[in-house]
């Protein structure tokens, strides 16, 4: 077994060493707890008639430099000093048009954390960000912390979560992007308003001056 680990955590510092100046990674799309995620219970429930018009829901991505975490012991970019790596494996989504044309995005997630040559067993938490974006401005961010824990002679463990209820604001449902990464989350800004409409020439010219008060 100690070999095994070894070997493992051998195999991991000269894959990091390697992939350290790759070109930018995106999730794997994927159907990971299909029954639990798509339908909310372990079991399929009857058919429904199909949605003339499915919402728009576009693939996630993940941005570059946020597939992975590393921590090392000693200087960093070298595997020999790795204590451990997160990385995002899998992804899916799920959008659902609701009654005032809004959208409600739920987006699932799977990682692992692997140890390095000088790691150890135990606990760890994994930052997991999601994003609704509409251009380079983020409308919807989140952040949330995974316990993952590496039993005493393993060398990894993994971990999956699922966020629901990211709105999309109907104006903005056919232009948006979701994104996941392994970080901080980026700073949400308010989504913008419908602004009321200027009066016409007509209108101000019907509409009565207040009168004042001699």
């Amino acid at each position: 077994m100690g070999n095994n680990i070894l070997g493992v955590r051998n195999i991991l510092a000269a894959v990091v060493v390697a992939g350290l100046g790759a070109s930018p990674l995106r999730a794997e799309e994927g159907n990971f707890l299909t029954n639990m995620f798509k339908y909310g219970g372990t079991t399929v429930p009857p058919s429904q008639p199909a949605d003339s018009e499915p919402p728009y829901c576009p693939t996630v991505t993940v941005p570059e430099g946020g597939a992975a975490i590393q921590v090392y012991g000693g200087r960093s970019g070298d595997g020999a000093n790795l204590r451990h790596q997160i990385t995002l494996g899998r992804v899916a989504r799920e959008c659902n048009r609701l009654q005032d044309g809004t959208l409600s995005v739920k987006v699932g997630v799977e990682g692992q954390v692997l140890l390095g040559p000088v790691g150890a067993p135990g606990r760890f938490e994994a930052p997991v960000s999601f994003a609704i974006k509409v251009g380079d401005k983020a409308i919807v961010a989140r952040q949330r912390r995974v316990a993952i824990q590496v039993p005493a002679g393993q060398a990894q463990g993994l971990f999956s979560l699922v966020e629901d209820n990211l709105i999309v604001p109907a104006a903005m449902s056919q232009n948006y992007d979701i994104e996941v990464r392994l970080g901080a989350a980026p700073k949400a800004v308010a989504a913008p308003k419908n602004r009321k409409a200027s009066p016409t020439s007509e209108e101000r010219v019907a509409t009565p001056a207040k009168e004042t008060a001699e």
